[in-house]
């Protein structure tokens, strides 16, 4: 004998769609690649906690961009070298 069924539409509604899982994944991607989390950690953190690592990653990763293309184009604080701040030179027999 079958089983009658009572609702006879698709049942969508249990479980994740498959794109916000794919958002999910990419998220636990780029915190493991960029940030350094293990997959364990990144799982395990609450959602809105998660959310919250991956802007400011995110931030500081746009930040570090910015200050490097800065410094390559000679506008951050440029050092001048003092008596106090150069390298010193190693001691020894001088080789010729």
């Amino acid at each position: 004998m079958r089983p009658i069924w009572r609702f006879r539409l698709r049942r969508t509604f249990f479980g994740l769609s498959a794109e916000y899982m794919q958002q999910v994944y990419e998220q636990f991607f780029f915190l493991k690649y960029a940030g350094g989390w293990s997959f364990s950690e990144a799982y395990n953190l609450p959602v809105g906690l998660r959310e919250w690592f991956v802007k400011r990653l995110v931030k500081q990763l746009q930040d570090e961009k910015k200050a490097v293309e800065e410094a390559s184009k000679g506008k951050g604080k440029s050092q001048e070298l003092t008596a106090f701040n150069q390298p010193r030179r190693a001691k020894g027999p001088r080789q010729t």
